[in-house]
């Protein structure tokens, strides 16, 4: 989860959210170096006399100036297209999981098991034990396997939601009447925070996601407690 005064992103927890960081600081360097060139020439703009006029009718620097920022971009835009096909491919799924949104609590349902389902309520703060995190406590957290692909369909039942985790590089958006489904895979145990970020009414600020990421043993006990 965030830290206090954090600048960055979080630490990534799955395959994913690096790739996405990896493409951040790729596309974060290139802003520099372009702010930095622009800089620079606006400062030599202020500060040189400009007598070199054969500049104002330059085929050559036309040229350059026309193609090279269509190649900065085509920079951009390859690993971007290569993220967004891994984020869309679903991969056979060892397990699904079921997320309904609702005005303010999320429902789970494990559909590969009968009548594994719960909602999940925010803990209210005067309900929190000592170390527990303020607006992020749920009563019902969802337990998942690790380095296992999990598909997860998101729906709501009344307003738009959105169900977002970003340690996992997961924001799916929750629609009424529309189901839509997005991939996670995690690459160590942990619990991981997220919230809802969709606007959705009075109390969007108290639907908080927590996951938590077991070995595989360990989700295969906490099945034979909840069923």
């Amino acid at each position: 989860m965030a830290c206090p005064v954090q600048l960055g992103f979080q630490d990534a927890a799955s395959p994913i959210m690096e790739e996405l960081m990896y493409f951040h600081d790729h596309t974060l360097m290139i802003v520099f170096l372009i702010s930095s060139l622009v800089l620079y020439i606006i400062s030599l703009m202020l500060t040189t006399k400009l007598t070199h006029t054969s500049t104002m009718d330059a085929q050559e620097m036309e040229t350059v100036w026309t193609i090279l920022p269509a190649i900065i971009l085509i920079l951009i835009a390859l690993p971007s297209l290569r993220i967004l096909y891994l984020m869309d491919e679903i991969t056979t799924p060892s397990l699904t999981l079921k997320t309904m949104g609702h005005q303010w609590y999320w429902s789970y349902e494990y559909t590969d098991y009968e009548d594994l389902n719960f909602d999940s309520y925010m803990i209210p703060s005067l309900e929190l034990n000592p170390g527990e995190l303020r607006l992020l406590e749920v009563d019902n957290r969802i337990v998942l396997p690790t380095e296992m692909p999990i598909r997860v369909l998101i729906s709501s039942e009344d307003v738009l939601h959105s169900w977002t985790v970003p340690s996992l590089g997961v924001k799916t958006d929750a629609i009424p009447g529309r189901l839509n489904q997005t991939t996670l895979m995690t690459s160590r145990p942990g619990i991981y925070y997220g919230q809802c970020s969709e606007i959705c009414g009075a109390n969007h600020s108290f639907m908080p996601i927590v996951l938590e990421l077991v070995p595989l043993k360990q989700f295969e006990e906490w099945l034979l407690t909840m069923l």
